[in-house]
């Protein structure tokens, strides 16, 4: 894919998927600045700068490592022509990311992808 195409390419928007953009909010500064450009990146088509794939929450879904004093990650999923849809965000205390964020972000998937199929999750 070439670089013009992306640049002429409508911008897809975030839909955000239960506490995801609260809990993005609650960054600090450095951290909330440093996700929004990197999601603007995913907006426009690129890839972030520093990601890996999710693959235990979903196929296509991603998590934006973002480095500052503290680390965070934004779990994502841009997949869909319609919009990129915002998981689950949170701060990483820990090498491993949590069973309860991983788990979090899976249920989110989940009933994303049973809402695009017409049914309701359980």
């Amino acid at each position: 894919m070439s670089i013009y195409y992306n640049l002429y390419a409508p911008m897809k928007q975030i839909q955000w998927l239960g506490s995801s953009r609260a809990d993005l909010k609650a960054f600090p500064t450095d951290a909330r600045r440093v996700a929004g450009f990197q999601l603007h990146l995913v907006q426009l088509g690129f890839d972030p700068n520093d990601w890996k794939p999710f693959r235990s929450v979903g196929p296509g879904v991603r998590e934006i490592r973002v480095h500052t004093a503290l680390e965070h990650r934004v779990v994502y999923v841009a997949t869909f022509a319609e919009a990129v849809y915002g998981l689950h965000a949170s701060a990483k205390k820990t090498a491993r990311t949590t069973q309860r964020d991983v788990s979090l972000a899976r249920t989110r998937f989940q009933a994303l992808l049973a809402e695009r199929r017409g049914t309701h999750a359980t």
